[in-house]
């Protein structure tokens, strides 16, 4: 399904459903009267109101749980006596009357797997008590991928039914396909997250280690508490948990960094800090500051002369409803259309250190105001600014 007609789905879909559910009661059951508005609008805003209640299970993808809880739900949309939800394999739940025609469900779904076109069929039974004599079949689709069906039962054929079923199923797949859509923004944030954890150079690492052994004999205190925050360090880099932290998390593990600089650099390195306290529980992407950092070390020290000194400044700030990180070096800075160049993705493997990644995920997360700002000039050294709000829903610090 191409973005267009989804977001013409998602837009239309429940005033659709409003049609569908309006005609379908009429067809169930007699008209309620209301006190509130006309008949009309009470059937849509009671549409509407059963289908936010649908939606949040299925944004879960097709599963067995996410179709019970959602199954009731959906019955209600159409005004129906029975309706079940199947895979292209079994009926993952069955809602209503009639329980035992679910042995035969997946034979009236056979052809509407195979073909993708929703169906009609006579569904009578031995029971006499049973209601349910008829049916309709209607597909459930992601990328033009039939991934089960949607069946409602009734006591007589129903073209309106027919109709209303196909356009319930056209807005659980709307619902399934956003679930795909959320399975694959994750994976690509722990994609990202990867690619960040494997930019962390070996250089870097072996350095740090090297470092540690110098001390061994000279300063074994030293080194041993060097080597806690190199464990601390790389524990924190590829933790497992979660693709949010918190501002504190981030700066604690920033300072353990530093610290295994200043083991090599010594006081070539200065570092000074502004942390505002109120900011510190704020949630941001995890490992978007330290790449930043990482990138301010090496634009000031690594490759310079054995003189060269580099100062770097942080400070995290309050913004109001924002937090404001600065990250400021004096290093080699470079040219602003080099700069552009790497965050259009143009650059090569050794240029802006994670900058491009940060930018996309920060962007992704937040929107596209809240990318990386960032100031530079050759040998006019770097000023990196991130805004992050102070709350986003569904981020959430770990």
């Amino acid at each position: 399904m191409s973005g267009a007609a989804l977001a013409v789905l998602i837009v239309l879909g429940p005033l659709l459903l409003a049609g569908g559910f309006v005609l379908g009661r009429r067809t169930a059951r007699p008209e309620r009267t209301s006190d509130v508005g006309t008949p009309v609008e009470h059937a849509t805003f009671e549409t509407l109101h059963t289908a936010s209640l649908a939606a949040p299970p299925l944004r879960a993808g097709l599963t067995e749980e996410s179709a019970r809880k959602a199954a009731h739900r959906l019955r209600s949309l159409l005004g129906t006596d029975a309706l079940c939800l199947t895979d292209r394999e079994r009926v993952l739940t069955w809602d209503g009357l009639g329980g035992h025609h679910a042995e035969r469900a997946m034979e009236r779904a056979g052809d509407l797997l195979a073909s993708g076109r929703g169906t009609a069929f006579s569904d009578g039974c031995d029971d006499l008590d049973c209601p349910l004599r008829w049916g309709v079949a209607a597909p459930l689709t992601v990328d033009n991928r039939v991934l089960g069906t949607l069946i409602a039962y009734a006591p007589r054929e129903s073209a309106v039914l027919a109709r209303a079923a196909g356009e319930v199923a056209r807005w659980v797949s709307v619902q399934l396909e956003l679930a795909e859509l959320d399975r694959s923004r994750t994976r690509l944030i722990e994609a990202e997250i990867k690619a960040l954890r494997a930019q962390i150079s070996p250089h870097f690492i072996f350095n740090s280690l090297a470092a540690i052994a110098s001390f061994v004999r000279t300063d074994p205190e030293r080194a041993r508490e060097l080597l806690l925050e190199f464990a601390d360090f790389t524990r924190y880099s590829f933790r497992r948990r979660g693709e949010f932290t918190t501002l504190a998390d981030e700066l604690h593990s920033i300072d353990q960094y530093l610290a295994l600089v200043r083991a090599r650099f010594g006081e070539r390195l200065s570092v000074t800090l502004q942390i505002a306290p109120e900011v510190l529980p704020v949630a941001l992407p995890f490992l978007c500051l330290q790449p930043l950092v990482e990138n301010a070390v090496k634009h000031g020290l690594e490759g310079a002369a054995a003189a060269a000194r580099s100062r770097i400044t942080i400070s995290a700030l309050d913004a109001g409803a924002e937090a404001e990180v600065v990250i400021e070096d004096d290093g080699v800075g470079m040219e602003p259309d080099r700069l552009r160049r790497i965050l259009r993705g143009e650059g090569d493997a050794s240029t802006g250190i994670g900058l491009l990644n940060v930018d996309e995920r920060l962007r992704q997360v937040y929107g596209d105001a809240y990318g990386l700002v960032i100031e530079t000039g050759v040998g006019a050294g770097t000023k990196i600014t991130v805004r992050v709000p102070k709350y986003r829903a569904g981020v959430h610090g770990t």
